[in-house]
């Protein structure tokens, strides 16, 4: 099968800066073997010199063991350290790019797909690779080479029967290398109930309260415990099936080692070899069977770890459409949106032919019923989806054309529910840039945090999601966060929700002050106070735009923005 483009990227990351510690590894690997074949050979040789009485022979082999076990031993330990350091960086620059490339996907992309199967391919598959492609190819180029070198020097000391060692082994290790084909299934089918059973268990934990309220416990048990067993049960086919190789090639060893010793036996009587030879012949034997039981599984493990990359580059391949030339700095005139219609996927669409008009350095609410397409526009101004009818333009020029980058750049998006690392409140805002102390003081000034970093201070951590800090100090560390970006349009999806009217107020305060930036909020708070301030009101309902106006205006009308406000106030 041919690898897709991501899947190649990842397969060459294994050999980044880590072609050279490859090499000396199976260089190492491989003269570490020669040393083992030199060692039998010399035991063939004491034997023979014991039963012809070479005590002068038996001194220098006694020298030659002194020397050599140290020898062999700083071999065998630097080629275990360079092939942990080979392993190590290989499978960091995997994940690496594998983390690189997902980054490349577009916001819509990666909101259609399951991200606990991103959590699971570079956990549990990324395991996999590390142990039966990394660890493997080293163990499988070097058990290649201790075969051939053995066989070289069987055919050295007696052809005839280095030809029975090779009949009496071909046929197990081709019975082996078909079974190796049903592990790389087994391999992918273990992988697949993985990324089951991580999705569960980041739902169940996600909806912990919500179980614990409805008292589900035992229900949510039932459903965890069946797909932990489906999961372990695949688990267990995966390890019979190696089992029973790994067992055929052991019994084929056994049963070649068995053979030799028979026929060598024969022809010793019929003095064709020495004993001292049918000594090498026997321990060679045992440099055969090890590759012979450890080539097949070695195979059959580089073929299942390639499934697994190829499955990974396939869901790293669909990047969505994130190209295009860059969009200006900032808006000079105006963002136009014109007879704009959009649904997700095959839905019916969620906005009909909207169209409304948002002028540069001025603030804008968007109203509207759940389910009226607000959050929808503001994702389509933030270029997250681009398979839209219709104009979405900045001064005139469609976002379509612009990439998704310098889109970001432009424009910054506050959700209802903000996203916060576990780390320092610094670090949140900055998002890990190195920005200067001055222009992080004038964001958390902006921002309304001056409070809460005298209390608390920039290092003081948020939690997992900011589970330490209030809704109302979420929201404002978000807002320095877009300060600090420096984005001149400022998207807000419902960001005071969750907040109480009091602090809501302070938070929609601290969005209206900020005049140099052009200001787009979705809410469904119709505070007077609040709603007054902004510039221009736009009402949506079904996914229309129905009315569009001042407050003011609006009022007067007594349309539908009136019968809402109405309803929201009584």
């Amino acid at each position: 099968m041919r690898r897709n483009k991501s899947a190649n990227a990842l397969h060459a990351a294994l050999y980044e800066n880590n072609k050279m510690v490859f090499v000396v590894a199976v260089l190492l690997q491989i003269f570490g073997a020669g040393c083992n074949l030199l060692i039998s050979w010399q035991l063939g040789a004491a034997l023979d010199a014991i039963s012809n009485s070479d005590k002068v022979y038996i001194y220098r082999l006694g020298i030659f063991a002194a020397i050599s076990i140290p020898v062999i031993f700083l071999i065998n330990t630097a080629a275990t350290i360079v092939k942990a350091r080979f392993v190590h960086r290989g499978i960091r620059q995997y994940k690496d790019k594998a983390f690189d490339l997902l980054t490349e996907k577009s916001v819509s992309t990666i909101n259609g797909e399951n991200t606990a199967t991103y959590i699971s391919v570079l956990t549990n598959d990324a395991a996999s690779v590390e142990n039966n492609f990394l660890n493997n190819l080293v163990l499988f180029i070097y058990y290649v080479s201790m075969l051939v070198m053995t066989l070289v020097m069987m055919i050295a000391y007696n052809p005839l029967l280095t030809l029975f060692v090779v009949i009496l082994s071909f046929l197990p290790t081709v019975v082996s290398v078909v079974m190796g084909k049903e592990l790389a299934n087994r391999e992918k089918h273990v992988s697949d109930e993985n990324e089951i059973f991580t999705a569960k268990l980041k739902d169940i934990l996600s909806g912990f309260s919500v179980i614990k309220c409805f008292k589900a416990e035992s229900r949510i048990k039932s459903i965890f415990c069946a797909q932990n067993y489906a999961l372990e049960k695949s688990k267990e086919q995966r390890r019979r099936y190696v089992g029973v190789l790994t067992a055929a090639a052991e019994e084929s060893g056994l049963a070649v080692q068995f053979c030799i010793v028979f026929i060598g036996a024969i022809f010793v009587l019929s003095g064709k070899i020495t004993v001292g030879s049918i000594l090498v012949f026997v321990n060679l034997c045992n440099f055969v069977n090890q590759p012979v039981q450890n080539i097949p599984t070695c195979y059959a493990n580089l073929k299942a770890a390639k499934v697994l990359t190829e499955k990974l580059g396939a869901m790293l391949d669909d990047v969505g459409n994130t190209e295009g030339c860059h969009a200006p700095e900032k808006v000079y005139d105006s963002i136009l949106v014109k007879d704009l219609s959009f649904g997700y996927e095959s839905a019916a669409p969620i906005l009909k032919g909207v169209s409304c008009h948002f002028e540069s350095g001025k603030s804008y609410a968007i109203v509207g019923a759940s389910g009226a397409g607000k959050s929808t526009l503001l994702n389509l101004l933030m270029g997250y989806y681009r398979d839209y009818r219709g104009t979405v333009a900045i001064d005139g020029d469609d976002i379509k054309s612009f990439s998704a980058d310098s889109i970001y750049d432009l424009m910054s998006l506050i959700d209802q529910k903000v996203f916060l690392f576990d780390d320092t409140i610094r670090n949140n805002i900055t998002m890990f840039a190195p920005f200067s102390d001055e222009d992080v003081n004038r964001a958390i000034k902006l921002a309304g945090l001056d409070e809460v970093i005298r209390k608390r201070g920039e290092d003081y951590r948020c939690g997992e999601n900011g589970n330490t800090l209030s809704g109302g100090e979420r929201q404002r560390i978000a807002i320095a966060r877009s300060l600090l970006k420096g984005s001149n349009v400022l998207l807000v999806d419902e960001a005071t929700a969750s907040l109480d009217n009091e602090t809501a107020r302070y938070v929609s305060s601290a969005i209206l002050a900020l005049k140099e930036l052009t200001r787009i909020v979705v809410t469904h708070r119709l505070d007077e106070s609040i709603l007054k301030q902004y510039d221009g009101i736009v009402m949506l309902k079904n996914g229309i735009a129905c009315e569009i106006g001042t407050f003011k205006e609006l009022m007067e009308k007594r349309g539908q923005f009136y019968s809402l406000y109405m309803v929201a106030n009584s």
